[in-house]
């Protein structure tokens, strides 16, 4: 097992997948040729959790993912096959859903601010005069109404299935359940009141997490106990740190944590905005790979069909429009939803006028998650410049507060910094992101949709930035937060070259059963295009999501009945309207071709660009996954070792609608990665001449070659590769994807991708190269 690894296989653990069903797993990840298992989170969770960052419980592995036992007999297999175990944390935050279920937020709540865990929340307690405010109460005319409701039960206050414990000595002398809650240390509110009443941190804007205190050195023993224990007893070898914006100094988080487990790798769920880096001093190996899907996906979209496009969702590409609808959705989250985080930020600063409004601003106006000060505070610069001419009347207000916002040990500036990337994510990850809908393959996590393509020689710019920068950084193509699985956008990209075509029939499912919203009209048809064939069920699922979190025309909180009504009316008509249905699979006919060339072509350039690749579960074969938690289902991995049994006897699959081909190139190229390391050291790019060189990317990693198609539906219109060349450096290859043996200098396209649309070259060791080296490498393991 390597220190740092060649890749990563992330894996789901669920109560239908265990730890015991993932050591089941491990010879076949290893024989795919993945480095290490990637795991998602495993300290206990509330009862029932899909995903895991519900933590409830920092002392014990969850037993529905399997438990203590579970994690020793994967981490045992793992290491026996040489496989390296990462594994998902959580710092910043706990559930809260179950009150029962999580012993430090029982105490917060029977004991207050004598608790022996008050200090692991952040509670404002002056603000709700010394009680914390839970948002529990349904409907009703006024919550003492609702507390109606409330009942005494086994020691217990209970609301419906809510359980909450009793400070003692509080519920004597025959008092009633309401006289009971009035003396507690929390207070019973309507959930509609969180918005702006709230006086605890959340994770962003779910009420059933409660942040942590992790800045706290008790907060983090008590929190790391079961992780320190992994380092110790040597069943863990690195971790992923889930969402560090939310700490108060990640930077420090991160040396801590380092002490901790030694200093074993460590990788941060970091969203990094434009040219943003991350912090140089952190002790991190680098992101989880936002930054690198959007390179592969953009470098795969022409241009020129975008204007088409954009035209149908009545949407503007530019820089302009979409500054400008993040500022709206931004703002409608400052004041909305995240509004009592505004104000908490307001009340340290009482002596300003117009303190929750002129912060508000501040944070929409943004431009990154958050400043790590001293670091980043240019980003404050941008944002009081931009803040200050869209409300000039604020200026002596942002005046005021601008130098407090400046100082690194002000509890004003400090908690803004955990709040703007709270504003960020809602704002534009889960509101902007389903109202910028021309090409919804560009509104992927961490992209930045007015940034609608890349040419070759950016895509090569930024590589060779990663290789010099964060060799060790990883890449990601699909993970569990993903809008679209990667063989979703693949196909999504692929409308762009033939924008004009799709716009037929995007007007055709307009007639036959539209609805009245264009922007969110397009969103629908362009998932159905890119997940076709999907089940009825998990389209429905999806749309009623998406819809909600653009919230132009429907809302969580406040559902449109009308409108999802015909929302859903519009789903059942591609199944059931014989001309609906037509257009949609006429759409997919055109685009599924280039498709399948995109997906490959996009994992292929993920598998050898410069990081640490991660492979999600299962997207080894076609995987068309929407947004979680239709990306979370089951994986068939009988399916899958049958198809690389086949593979490993010799077989090279045609590109075709069973996937096979995209398992050929995901086994063959981290087999290549993790036995030959040494070829994967450099990055330069490699030259294509010829009518159609502006299809070709291209480029050596040392011993390692990638030669890749984009666009290849107008590649195909023009006529395809005719005499376009690619110069590779002098030696003798061989293509591990279709063992074809190639010499360098002068190369001509068409023979070298005669079979798939990407080749991938290694440096011949003596007279020969077999393919099946990695294999017998494993089993001589």
């Amino acid at each position: 097992m390597s220190a740092v690894p060649a890749s990563t296989y992330r894996i789901q653990l669920t109560a239908d997948f265990r730890l015991q069903d993932a050591a089941a797993i491990v010879d076949y990840v290893r024989d795919l040729g993945a480095d290490w298992l990637y795991l998602s989170p495993i300290l206990r969770a509330e009862p029932g959790s899909t995903h895991g960052y519900d933590v409830v419980d920092h002392r014990s592995i969850d037993p529905e993912r399997g438990g203590a036992d579970g994690l020793a007999a994967l981490a045992e297999a793992a290491h026996a096959a040489g496989l390296g175990v990462l594994i998902d944390t959580v710092p910043n935050h706990m559930g809260v859903a179950t009150p029962a279920e999580n012993a430090w937020w029982w105490d917060l709540l029977q004991h207050g601010q004598e608790a022996e865990h008050a200090k692991a929340f952040d509670v404002d307690w002056e603000s709700g005069d010394g009680r914390i405010r839970l948002p529990i109460l349904g409907d009703d005319e006024d919550d003492r109404g609702a507390l109606d409701e409330l009942r005494l039960e086994g020691g217990e206050l209970r609301y419906f299935d809510h359980r909450l414990p009793i400070a003692p000595g509080t519920d004597g002398d025959g008092a009633s359940a309401r006289e009971v809650h009035d003396r507690q240390h929390y207070e019973l509110v309507n959930w509609r009141r969180a918005d702006a009443e709230l006086n605890y941190r959340r994770f962003f804007a779910v009420n059933t997490l409660a942040a942590i205190r992790v800045e706290d050195p008790a907060v983090f023993d008590g929190s790391h106990i079961e992780i320190g224990r992994w380092f110790d007893d040597g069943l863990a070898d690195g971790l992923r740190v889930d969402h560090p914006d939310g700490l108060l100094d990640p930077g420090a988080y991160l040396d801590h944590l380092a002490g901790r487990i030694g200093g074993a790798p460590v990788w941060v769920e970091k969203i990094l905005e434009g040219a943003e880096d991350l912090p140089a001093e952190w002790k991190t190996l680098g992101t989880t790979g936002y930054d690198a899907l959007g390179d592969v996906d953009r470098v795969l979209i022409d241009p020129d069909g975008l204007p088409t496009l954009a035209r149908l969702a009545d949407v503007e590409l530019t820089r302009d429009a979409w500054d400008e609808l993040v500022h709206t959705t931004k703002r409608g989250i400052a004041d909305g939803i995240l509004g009592s985080e505004v104000r908490r930020l307001a009340r340290l600063a009482p002596e300003v006028d117009d303190a929750v409004d002129a912060l508000a601003e501040v944070l929409t106006a943004f431009p990154v998650y958050r400043s790590y000060l001293p670091l980043g505070d240019e980003y404050l610069d941008v944002a009081l410049e931009v803040a200050e001419t869209r409300r000039p009347e604020l200026e002596e207000t942002f005046a005021i507060l601008a130098p407090r916002l400046r100082d690194a040990t002000d509890p004003l500036a400090i908690r803004f910094q955990q709040t703007s990337g709270m504003v960020m994510a809602k704002g534009v990850e889960d509101t902007a992101f389903y109202r910028y809908t021309a090409l919804t393959s560009l509104t992927e996590v961490g992209g930045d949709p007015a940034e609608t393509d890349i040419s070759v020689a950016e895509f090569h710019h930024r590589q060779a930035r990663r290789q010099t920068g964060w060799p060790s950084s990883m890449t990601t193509l699909s993970t569990h937060d993903t809008k679209r699985s990667e063989d979703v956008r693949a196909r999504i990209d692929a409308l762009s070259e033939v924008a004009d075509r799709w716009s037929e029939h995007a007007v055709a499912l307009h007639t036959t059963n539209g609805f009245p919203d264009r922007a969110l009209e397009q969103l629908v048809w362009q998932a159905a295009v890119g997940a076709w064939p999907i089940e009825r069920e998990r389209l429905h699922a999806y749309v009623e999501k998406a819809a909600r979190e653009a919230g132009d025309s429907t809302t969580w909180t406040a559902p449109d009945d009308t409108f999802e009504a015909a929302l859903h009316a519009a789903v059942d008509g591609l199944y059931d309207s014989r001309r609906a249905n037509a257009a949609l699979v006429d759409a997919v006919t055109d685009v599924e071709a280039a498709g399948w060339s995109n997906s490959l072509v996009a994992k292929a350039l993920q598998l050898t660009m410069p990081g640490v690749p991660d492979v999600y579960q299962g997207s080894e074969l076609w995987d068309r996954s929407l947004v979680d938690p239709d990306n979370r289902r089951p994986v068939h991995y009988a399916e899958r070792r049958a198809v690389l049994a086949r593979i490993d006897e010799g077989w090279l699959p045609t590109v075709a609608a069973d996937g096979a081909a995209k398992l050929l190139v995901t086994t063959r190229l981290l087999r290549l990665r993790r036995n030959h390391p040494e070829r994967f050291t450099e990055y330069t790019s490699i030259t294509a001449a010829g009518p159609a060189a502006d299809h070709v990317v291209a480029f050596s990693r040392g011993g390692a070659l990638t030669v890749a198609t984009r666009l290849s539906l107008r590649l195909a219109s023009q006529g395809g590769w005719r005499s376009t060349t690619v110069t590779l450096p002098e030696g003798h290859y061989v293509d591990v994807l279709s063992g074809r043996e190639v010499d360098g200098g002068e190369v001509r396209v068409d023979t070298l991708l005669a079979q798939y649309p990407v080749a991938v070259l290694t440096v011949r060791d003596g007279d020969s190269v077999s393919l099946d080296d990695a294999s017998q490498e494993d089993d001589a393991r």
